[in-house]
């Protein structure tokens, strides 16, 4: 078994819920037969996770529900330095978790048919993301 590691950066994107599947499968060569991909999110206030890749009201109902759950401005947070969307961005990631696996089967990922990869953003200005790709074969 091989391992290859690739360090790829994600442009940077509003708060929410985006879809990156193409743009780090562009970022990496091409796919081995089969084995397994792993990615890693180097950040503590965003998350990477897989769902639902056709209709966008899914990204925009998962921001309703995050942000409900873990609202902005709760006045017994003591880590407000960095503005009142870091420490809820802190919860929210570890929430959502920082990295996912992916089979690779016939030099694709074995995502299911309505699933895509997300960047899960949850700063109001969190720049561009770094994430580790780490491809197993």
């Amino acid at each position: 078994m091989s391992c290859s590691h690739y360090k790829i950066t994600l442009s940077s994107r509003s708060r929410g819920f985006h879809i990156v599947t193409n743009e780090i499968l562009t970022q990496l060569p091409d796919l081995p037969d089969n084995g397994i991909i792993h990615i890693f999110i180097q950040h503590t206030s965003a998350g990477i996770t897989i769902n639902e890749n056709a209709d966008p009201d899914v990204r925009v109902d998962f921001e309703s529900i995050y942000n409900k759950l873990v609202p902005e401005n709760m006045p017994f947070l003591t880590h407000t330095m960095e503005g009142p969307d870091d420490m809820p961005a802190h919860i929210k990631a570890s929430m959502i978790g920082h990295s996912i696996s992916i089979p690779i089967i016939n030099n694709s990922l074995a995502l299911g048919i309505w699933q895509g990869i997300y960047l899960c953003e949850f700063r109001n200005a969190g720049g561009p993301r770094k994430i580790i790709v780490s491809i197993m074969s």
